[in-house]
């Protein structure tokens, strides 16, 4: 089993949950560290992958301003996405090395991690053949970005489950015309308990990836 060190951080404004993050990863590359696992939620901000296009940002940037939506440009790879209140984050600093796993199987385990946790609340996550994240039907729930540095990954994964999906359309999603964002209340018609759904994806993460947390 992989010792991990499990940080449940709340509300957290994305430069410094960055700079936590960071710090971490660092850590971790001096040496024989604890695997981490961030769980958090963002206020509202657009991140863009290193792939990502400016062209994919469709508000203006006083639409932005007003909305108190902020932009920035990171590591991981994919295209534009939105974070936010309702929306639970994850973001796993595990020395892939250690654990025997590349990044796609990295990737894999996300997806199948969302995938478990969404069953629990009656909902069949699903994956699309040729694109990452998972699925309900033709929306898409969930979003996977991540980067590998020196065997050490980081950024990770957003679950959908009460965030105002009206923000969604202030981009291109990941970089993709005409894809509809959902979310685990706007499925279920009511909404959960976020500390429950925390609790879940942090007990698939220990399962799927033989971690221990401490």
């Amino acid at each position: 089993m992989h010792p991990t060190k499990l940080m449940n951080l709340g509300h957290v404004e994305f430069l410094q949950a960055l700079s936590i993050m960071r710090q971490e990863v660092e850590v971790k590359r001096q040496g024989s560290h604890p695997e981490v696992l961030m769980q958090l939620e963002h206020e509202p901000v657009l991140t863009l992958g290193r792939s990502a296009k400016n062209s994919h940002i469709l508000a203006s940037e006083s639409e932005l301003k007003r909305r108190g939506i902020s932009i920035h440009r990171v590591e991981r790879g994919g295209q534009v996405t939105y974070h936010g209140p309702g929306q639970l984050v994850g973001y796993t600093l595990f020395d892939l090395r250690q654990m025997g796993i590349g990044p796609s199987d990295l990737v894999s385990g996300l997806e199948s991690v969302i995938i478990k946790a969404l069953s629990e609340f009656g909902i069949s996550g699903e994956l699309k053949k040729g694109f990452r994240g998972v699925w309900v039907g033709n929306d898409k729930i969930a979003s996977i970005g991540i980067a590998v540095r020196q065997g050490i990954s980081f950024h990770g994964f957003a679950l959908n489950y009460e965030p105002d999906l009206t923000h969604f359309k202030l981009i291109t999603p990941c970089g993709l015309t005409g894809v509809r964002m959902t979310s685990i209340t706007e499925i279920l018609g009511s909404s959960i308990d976020e500390k429950q759904l925390r609790k879940l994806t942090a007990r698939f993460f220990k399962d799927q990836f033989d971690l221990h947390y401490i």
